[in-house]
């Protein structure tokens, strides 16, 4: 397993830290050592090689939502991965980050032999024609997006529930509200695992000095920060390897508890 980068976003302060107090934003930034301003978090792609499958764990943001972003197709390359080698694309939500890539610039699926998964709750959000009226105006584009690319991988898409074993070794694990169905994934060989968390944890400042404050960033921020809190006790106490789309340091590491915080160790 290793992680492949497509890029970068680029967001302003607001969409992380919300209403919370300057002086609060000043002590966590120092903390981990960053100046205010825009944020650049990287977006780490999980690729997962065996000897039956080569799988990607979501497929990036494409040409068509961030200029910084979209660098997938280049990592593979160097990766000497090909698209056609890629048997099985499996998402952890449909933010474009996440779900913009699957088609080129012709709207053609780039992954073409492959399957493609994503959990049954997550799609079912985000191709309910409400959708698009009941989600926060700034992110409409999102829903529409998603629809329409959804509806272009067509039969390719198959879904899946928590709990399920979606490939040898691979179990799905529901981590809701940073989107309504978002998945988690455990993979396993022997007695090793590494828990892929897609972006249940988004940061590595804000979220792990307060796990607990409602981040803008979720779509539901109170369920967003329940499953935070969970998910970082766990981690934290089993000490497993974790990935993170969008973690420091490849998104590769493991969490430890700090006093009443949590720190992100890369590597």
């Amino acid at each position: 397993m290793i992680t492949l980068s497509d890029g970068h976003l680029s967001l302003p302060e607001s969409f992380l830290y919300g209403s919370l107090d300057r002086s609060d934003v000043d002590i966590i930034l120092g903390n981990a050592d960053m100046v205010a301003g825009g944020l650049e978090p990287p977006c780490n792609v999980t690729l997962l090689r065996t000897d039956d499958a080569v799988v990607l764990f979501d497929a990036g943001s494409g040409s068509g939502f961030m200029p910084t972003a979209g660098k997938l197709p280049d990592a593979l390359s160097a990766a000497g991965v090909a698209p056609e080698d890629i048997t099985h694309v499996v998402f952890t939500h449909a933010h474009p980050d996440h779900l913009w890539g699957v088609l080129d610039d012709f709207d053609e699926p780039i992954f073409a032999n492959a399957q493609h998964l994503m959990g049954g709750d997550e799609l079912r959000y985000w191709t309910d024609p409400d959708t698009v009226n009941t989600i926060a105006p700034e992110r409409q584009s999102f829903a529409a997006g998603a629809t329409r690319r959804i509806d272009l991988i067509g039969d390719r898409l198959e879904t899946f529930g928590d709990g399920e074993q979606i490939l040898p070794g691979v179990q799905a694990v529901i981590t809701p509200g940073h989107t309504p169905g978002h998945m988690s994934f455990e993979l396993s060989e022997g007695d090793a695992r590494v828990f892929l968390i897609g972006d249940a944890i988004g940061n590595a400042h804000v979220a792990l000095a307060r796990p607990e404050l409602h981040a803008p960033a979720d779509q539901d921020p109170e369920i967003g920060a329940e499953t935070r809190v969970a998910l970082l006790n766990r981690l934290a106490e089993e000490q497993t390897q974790a990935v993170g789309f969008h973690l420091p340091g490849g998104g590769i590491g493991r969490f430890a508890r700090d006093k009443d915080r949590f720190a992100w160790n890369a590597g």
